[in-house]
């Protein structure tokens, strides 16, 4: 009728947007107003259910409402509340690809960052086990684990039986799950003299400037230097010179999910502005782990919307593969390979998913002759610590089943992730003695460098 307003969507079809986060709001860290946004957005859920398939938030939060009285939200238990925010891991695969009500459809539903929220009000109050603080302090762990007779007496320790039953009663480390080795020599060691008093001379393609900037991360310094080699050596191998920081640390991201919002800070502000002064030199900047790349992207953005050394690094990261077929689009990709890889089961991470650039490393591979990909577009369910842990290890493997199952059946030559966390979360569920490869050895192997 003429004059009506339209009501209320049952769903948008916009594209979602993301709000800053207002970490810095006495609002955020205010448990009341807190629980009455969970409130609100559990309730809109239990409407909803549209996504019980993703991780186990949702069937947590869905099976306490039919199991109480009411069979409504005011039937359960807060404690179950924060049950639900403990199995958030904060993939984002909710918010980018199940929610109809995101941002920005009026009800404004974020739920990743809601659960941010909890978590970080649940870390000021000090309700973190002491296991969640070390398993996230990557960096301290690497350094110790890293000093050359300690990382063999760590790997060791972490192989053993009778040591992983110890760490399962003393901190809560399942004992079945994979833990990373450590590497005596870290990657920045390695890769010590690539540090150029000025930039080398480049060839720019579309965005993209010719030379990049590694960000190691954590995970790539001490627990597989060799991804990181990788890197260097395809890059290079297509006239893309490479250099790293004089220093950075964790991107903070174990940290974000963990809530302590400080420790995010003080990486942001140990790593950004070095990140930032190579962009001003003519760097773009690459790193081989998902999560990193998704952090300098879309999370520092939110939390720091108005700085502008993030906003430079934000819009001059990419992953690798997007940086190679951006070349490529342009005609600056060596596809001269030399090698070929037959078939491929390759598993897309969620923090891969949700940077919106599509599946890069599959159309590279592709290229390659005589190779074919077989896309896994599931969760693994790993988190980092997730898959970790003992109350929430069998969890994660249950989550995991779908992609094991796949590559199973897909008899693949090889299977990959560009989360190496990932790769090994789904070598723990086959248990059939193969290694997961990442995207980038299998490219340097097609190669043949």
């Amino acid at each position: 009728m003429p004059g009506n307003k339209e009501g209320p969507r049952e769903g948008s079809l916009e594209a979602p947007t993301r709000h800053p986060i207002d970490w810095n709001s006495p609002e955020f860290q205010d448990e009341g107003k807190l629980f009455s946004e969970l409130e609100r957005v559990f309730d809109i859920c239990h409407g909803c259910r549209r996504c019980f398939s993703l991780c186990h938030s949702f069937p947590t939060l869905f099976d306490a409402i039919d199991e109480s009285d009411t069979m409504e939200l005011d039937g359960v238990p807060r404690e179950v509340y924060w049950k639900v925010v403990d199995h958030c891991y904060l993939c984002d695969m909710c918010y980018m690809s199940k929610c109809p009500y995101v941002p920005p459809h009026e009800w404004n539903i974020d739920f990743p960052h809601l659960m941010l929220r909890a978590k970080a009000v649940r870390f000021r109050k000090g309700e973190v086990r002491r296991r969640d603080r070390i398993l996230t302090s990557t960096d301290t762990v690497g350094r110790l684990a890293g000093i050359p007779v300690v990382s063999g007496i760590v790997n060791a320790s972490n192989r053993s039986p009778v040591v992983r039953k110890i760490l399962d009663r003393v901190l809560g480390v399942h004992p079945d799950a994979i833990l990373p080795s450590f590497h005596s020599t870290a990657l920045r060691r390695r890769l010590k003299d690539r540090q150029y008093t000025e930039a080398p001379a480049a060839e720019a393609a579309g965005p993209t400037r010719g030379r990049v900037a590694l960000f190691a991360t954590c995970y790539g310094n001490y627990n597989e230097p060799r991804i990181g080699e990788d890197l260097v050596a395809v890059f290079e191998h297509n006239s893309i010179p490479v250099t790293i920081a004089e220093r950075e640390r964790c991107c903070g991201m174990p940290k974000l999910d963990l809530g302590d919002l400080d420790s995010v800070v003080a990486a942001k502000e140990e790593n950004v502005p070095r990140l930032a002064a190579l962009v001003e030199q003519g760097w773009d900047i690459v790193a081989p782990v998902p999560s990193c790349v998704l952090m300098f992207k879309q999370e520092l953005p939110l939390m720091f919307p108005d700085d502008p050394e993030v906003a430079r690094v934000r819009d001059a990261i990419y992953d690798p593969f997007e940086y190679l077929m951006i070349r490529h689009k342009h005609g600056k990709l060596d596809t001269a390979f030399k090698g070929r890889l037959g078939s491929v089961a390759y598993h897309v991470a969620c923090h891969l998913r949700v940077q919106n650039i599509g599946l890069k490393t599959r159309d590279l591979l592709q290229l390659i002759p005589e190779t074919t990909v077989e896309v896994i577009e599931r969760c693994s369910g790993h988190d980092g610590t997730y898959a970790v842990k003992s109350e929430t290890h069998e969890i994660s493997m249950k989550i995991c089943k779908p992609v094991t199952t796949r590559v199973e059946r897909s008899q693949a030559d090889h299977y990959s992730s560009d989360c190496p966390m990932a790769g090994h979360q789904i070598e723990n569920g086959l248990k059939d003695g193969q290694a997961p490869e990442h995207p980038l050895s299998l490219l340097r192997r097609a190669y043949g460098i």
